[in-house]
């Protein structure tokens, strides 16, 4: 078993877990639509980049 050589102190520990926070995720606008999106996603009514990718059934 790993023994540590010396106590990692409590500012030390907290230094090395500064960058383990999680972000939200970034969101983007549609240009047609005006939806928000998650980044590099498309939008739930299809849409991606002001370009319609997915048709839905219910527009004939």
């Amino acid at each position: 078993m790993a023994v540590q050589k010396s106590k990692v102190s409590r500012s030390r520990r907290g230094q090395r877990r500064s960058h383990d926070a999680l972000t939200g995720r970034t969101l983007s606008q549609d240009p047609i639509t005006g939806e928000t999106h998650i980044r590099h996603h498309m939008t739930p009514d299809g849409f991606f980049k002001g370009r319609q990718i997915v048709s839905n059934g219910s527009e004939d």
